[in-house]
């Protein structure tokens, strides 16, 4: 069995050194254990001190594309490298690698397909008192769109198998880790929890500019991916609550018409509620149509599961991971690709 630890960086020359000492090499239960640099366009040295520490893969990709399209570049090079286990975790050291082991241990027992570290955001003293309801909250807020009971809904640290790094999809240029859990959620993927230690931050986070951007991009996130899953729930309540605005303005009127017969100047309302009753009723139709076309897209996920792993199984030329990225390894030169 083969596991690759994945690493995302972005100007990591200082810190990814010391997170590749750190890493476990031996793990019982795994044959090899081999590590992957996703290089996001780095200005630094990043790929030199990686290499030097003992990095054996790097995707260098062309430009800064953000955390979650540098994420899910490096699981299709990951799964082009013959992963069966793909854990990933970020360059800056702040999960323990020491939990390593605990992350694989329910994939190697059979138990769970995806395990996600617990950090306990509740109580983790680095976090602020706002950002620690915030994150209590998120974490609520996504486990009701993925039917999951999760706990720390923003942890990168994270395994999975082979077959659920090929059914992954990140459309978001934010984060990956909301959307993919309610994607794991909705495809019925068993997912578990552990418990993890973290080590204090050598940065201010680089993702988080600030609680308003966060609070902004995470609610976006969620609201996208969960309506592109469960678009005729949304549609269906928005559209129910927009019609029973109408009905109500429209019973009242006919109250004040022909009970209290003071209807006279109340035409708007009448006009209102139809207005509201209408397009309450087109919001619903738009939440079947949406649901028709969710039916396509799962038929649409299934075929590129299906070419991807016919991709990753005949050993697909690497250069197809990212447009004009490549990868190198520990041997070979900067700036030569590998093919």
């Amino acid at each position: 069995m083969k596991l690759i630890i994945q690493i995302p960086c972005y100007n990591e020359a200082q810190t990814i050194p010391g997170t590749l000492q750190l890493l476990p090499r031996q793990i019982p239960g795994v044959d090899t254990v081999e590590v992957l640099i996703i290089d996001d366009g780095s200005q630094d040295a990043t790929v030199e001190a990686a290499l030097a520490a003992g990095a054996d893969h790097v995707l260098r990709l062309p430009a800064h594309v953000g955390l979650a399209r540098a994420y899910a570049a490096g699981l299709d090079a990951a799964l082009r490298l013959g992963a069966d286990i793909i854990v990933n975790t970020d360059a800056d050291n702040q999960y323990d690698a020491a939990d390593i082991p605990c992350l694989l241990a329910p994939i190697i027992r059979g138990e769970s397909e995806l395990v996600v570290g617990d950090r306990g955001v509740a109580t983790l003293k680095v976090f602020s008192p706002l950002k620690r309801r915030l994150q209590t909250f998120g974490s609520r807020v996504v486990s009701q769109a993925s039917g999951l009971n999760i706990p720390d809904a923003t942890s990168g640290f994270r395994a999975m198998t082979r077959d659920v790094a090929l059914r992954t999809m990140v459309l978001s240029d934010y984060s990956y880790t909301l959307e993919t859990l309610i994607q794991a959620g909705n495809r019925k993927t068993s997912v578990s929890y552990v418990p993890i230690h973290t080590n204090p931050p050598q940065r201010p986070s680089r993702l988080m500019r600030g609680i308003s951007d966060y609070v902004k991009n995470s609610s976006i996130t969620i609201i996208r991916a969960y309506a592109m899953y469960r678009p005729l729930r949304v549609f269906f309540a928005v559209g129910l609550v927009v019609f029973l605005l109408g009905v109500a303005l429209g019973v009242r009127f006919l109250i004040l018409r022909f009970w209290f017969e003071t209807g006279a100047g109340n035409i708007q309302s009448l006009i209102l509620a139809a207005v509201l009753m209408i397009v309450g009723f087109q919001t619903t139709m738009i939440g079947l149509v949406a649901d028709l076309i969710a039916f396509n897209r799962k038929i649409l996920e299934e075929i590129l599961y299906r070419v991807r792993k016919m991709e990753v199984n005949d050993q697909a030329d690497t250069e197809d991971i990212a447009e004009r990225s490549f990868i190198l390894t520990k041997d070979d030169g900067v700036g030569e690709p590998r093919f």
